[in-house]
């Protein structure tokens, strides 16, 4: 996959996951498979919008549907989290590298109490 791919793929899960509602069911997924009405439970919403709320989460690459007999399980692609991880992880880690460079900075400069009553 090229570039624009990764970052349509970042926009679409960034865009589902800025819902509080589609935030909670991907921490209820990450426990395991649920069905729609389990995911339903704790919201005041109808089955129809937790439905809508799956399909953004599905489009995003962020959730996946099975069939097991008469149920409709919805799983978590761990493997689509681990790509917004991963994204994260190389800003965190550049502030990081940033943050010790100027703690590096300022452990070369004397200390106050070497500077204090010195005019210049």
């Amino acid at each position: 996959m090229n570039g624009g791919d990764a970052e349509v793929r970042l926009d679409r899960a960034f865009t589902a996951l800025a819902d509080p509602v589609r935030r909670a069911m991907v921490a209820r997924l990450s426990r395991g498979p649920a069905t729609v009405n389990e995911l339903a439970e704790p919201f005041a919403i109808t089955k129809q919008a937790v439905s809508k709320h799956i399909q953004v989460l599905e489009h995003a690459g962020l959730v996946t549907r099975t069939r097991d007999a008469q149920r409709r399980p919805v799983h978590l692609e761990a493997a689509a989290l681990e790509e917004l991880t991963s994204w994260i992880d190389g800003y965190r880690l550049d502030a990081e590298r940033n943050y010790r460079r100027l703690d590096a900075l300022l452990g070369q400069l004397p200390p106050e109490s070497e500077t204090k009553g010195k005019t210049r």
